[in-house]
């Protein structure tokens, strides 16, 4: 199944190919979502920096956001578009996406705070 993300984007305004190798995400994705994204969501939800999943840079000066050398990013992906089917699925939202109020399951939902869910409901 494909689900096509289009809430929340810059419609209006051509892409300023400021994020590169969008897989999953919107390539038109605005600034503020990008950061509700990644802050908001991925970072408070599994308690990680952005390290977690983003590879150090080759000059050795922050992150190489583009870079997929993590497998951590592709299992993020892989997650995102899990987490995009169900609320697509089984909640029938039309346009789910990451960071807005419209989706019923989040990152937040299994992980709640923690990189590695233990599978138990009780916890937290």
């Amino acid at each position: 199944m494909v689900i096509v993300l289009s809430a929340m984007t810059n419609s209006d305004k051509p892409p300023d190919d400021r994020y590169k190798n969008l897989q999953v995400l919107p390539k038109d994705i605005s600034a503020e979502l990008m950061n509700k994204i990644m802050l908001g969501e991925f970072s408070d939800a599994l308690g990680v920096s952005c390290g977690f999943c983003h590879a150090p840079n080759k000059e050795g000066d922050g992150l190489d956001y583009a870079s997929d050398a993590k497998p951590e990013k592709q299992i993020a992906r892989q997650m995102l578009r899990m987490t995009l089917a169900i609320n697509h699925d089984y909640f029938k939202i039309d346009s789910p996406m990451v960071g807005t109020p419209n989706i019923v399951v989040t990152c937040n939902t299994c992980h709640k705070g923690d990189t590695f869910p233990d599978g138990d409901p009780t916890k937290n």
